[in-house]
């Protein structure tokens, strides 16, 4: 589990390691070398998803790791609060689309089902690897935030959304 703090509040996810061991592993190595502290959410679609782990504010981009594989084919569906990879669209310079996420992941805000991979109009599909478990609040309010253009990117927040922390937390006993 990992607890997200952002300029807007706090969030907890529950990873699925079982089902999406590549992406887990991948998006934690993210979580320990720090790299999406001071990152921003930078692209937020209301009524679809926000997206994160990829830019610092004034929309610069961190440097990442070689992409992984994509696994949507792992039985987890875009249902609203679960949190999957981001990865490209299209194949570009000899990068495979399906194959392309390397440290950018979304939350969708509502079911998404069309980006699963049985539905994808790519084949494709978006690898689901975790969801949302405390402060869906927090979610609600970063989806309602004021967006518009900055350069060649659509849907940015005019004011920064930044991402404080990603913190790997112990799970409570109940």
């Amino acid at each position: 589990m990992v607890a997200v703090e952002t300029s807007h509040g706090t969030f907890k996810v529950e990873l699925f390691e079982d089902k999406a061991p590549i992406t887990v592993k991948n998006f934690l190595q993210y979580v320990e070398d720090k790299h999406y502290d001071g990152t921003i959410f930078h692209r937020v679609i209301s009524d679809f998803m926000i997206q994160g782990g990829g830019f610092e504010p004034g929309m610069k981009e961190k440097k990442t790791r070689e992409p992984i594989k994509n696994e949507s084919a792992n039985g987890l569906s875009n249902l609203k609060g679960t949190l999957a990879m981001a990865r490209l669209g299209a194949d570009r310079g000899g990068v495979k689309a399906a194959d392309s996420a390397t440290a950018q992941w979304f939350i969708n805000v509502k079911d998404n089902t069309f980006l699963d991979k049985a539905k994808a109009r790519d084949g494709a599909g978006y690898c689901v690897f975790g969801r949302v478990i405390e402060g869906m609040d927090v979610v609600e309010k970063i989806k309602a935030v004021e967006t518009g253009d900055a350069g060649l990117h659509e849907s940015v927040p005019t004011k920064d959304v930044v991402i404080k922390s990603v913190k790997i937390v112990k799970e409570e006993k109940k």
